[in-house]
């Protein structure tokens, strides 16, 4: 069995991976992570004990037990470009044997929830509320590095919202695990996610600079195949249900609302929307 280069696989001197920071000891078969470092002490609050602490860059890391049940709670930072490192690590400390650097002929799937922030591109979903990410849309290009399997649906629906926005590129679309969605979604909103490289023009936004896509979240919000509509924007979940399926890993994203991109509002208390969807996420794991 091939080895994995020094130069591939980073580890820090005290045998951690790399950007992390975490030894195989420190993972749990539960992860819930977050983008805001400061949400993982939202999380962590609820734990009844915390065994273990890291703070690396923008991962931070709580690993405790929730009802008796070992939990770790990671922070990634924004953007699919994050969330490469931190599932590539991830599954690094799950499947390798760091001192041989060699793949584990038993291979170990993870189960991983994203706790985010997210605004509606629909105009009947209501702030406040949390949504559950069937599917993704990356309008991000990881999946140019990489080689995802595909449904027949999930090619077509990338095809056509391309064809329908005029990308220069071809979206990827994947589901995300539905293990997860139906035990952490049940009387959520069921929605697919649009992921996008940006928070400004990549989501319709206008500050001062023009838009080559002007027309973005109206076409978004009028797209329909056959039922699926695209129901919000963020800048993650693509990233994660591509990368899970190719890993192996189970993977759902669970969002809070704070904006509706339709009707032009803004939670008047997003904090307290995130912090009932993490109780919610919790009580469900």
């Amino acid at each position: 069995m091939a080895k994995i280069h020094e130069s591939e696989l980073i580890l820090n001197p005290d045998g951690s991976v790399y950007h992390l920071n975490l030894k195989p000891a420190h993972l749990s078969d539960t992860i819930i992570s977050v983008g805001d470092p400061t949400r993982v002490y939202k999380v962590s609050q609820h734990f009844d004990k915390l065994e273990f602490e890291m703070n690396r860059r923008e991962f931070i890391t709580h690993i405790g037990s929730y009802n008796g049940k070992r939990i770790t709670v990671i922070s990634t930072g924004m953007g699919t470009d994050n969330i490469e490192i931190f599932l590539t690590e991830l599954d690094a400390l799950a499947n390798i044997d760091l001192k041989k650097r060699e793949v584990k002929e038993k291979r170990r799937s993870l189960k991983i929830i994203r706790i985010g922030t997210s605004g509606a591109l629909q105009e009947d979903i209501a702030l406040g509320s949390h949504l559950i990410s069937d599917y993704a849309v990356g309008l991000d290009t990881l999946m140019c590095f990489y080689d995802l399997p595909a449904t027949d649906l999930e090619k077509t629906v990338g095809t056509e919202v391309q064809e329908q926005l005029g990308l220069p590129f071809t979206p990827y679309v994947v589901q995300g695990s539905t293990l997860l969605r139906d035990k952490i979604g049940d009387g959520m909103i069921m929605g697919n996610t649009v992921t996008c490289p940006g928070f400004y023009a990549p989501q319709g936004r206008k500050i001062r600079l023009p838009l080559k896509y002007p027309k973005l979240m109206q076409q978004l919000n009028y797209y329909n195949h056959n039922g699926l509509w695209l129901t919000n924007f963020e800048m993650e979940t693509a990233g994660y249900y591509a990368l899970g399926r190719i890993l192996g890993h189970e993977i759902i994203s669970a969002n809070a609302i704070i904006a509706n991109r339709i009707k032009n509002r803004f939670s008047k208390n997003p904090g307290k929307v995130v912090d009932s969807l993490i109780k919610k996420v919790l009580e469900r794991i």
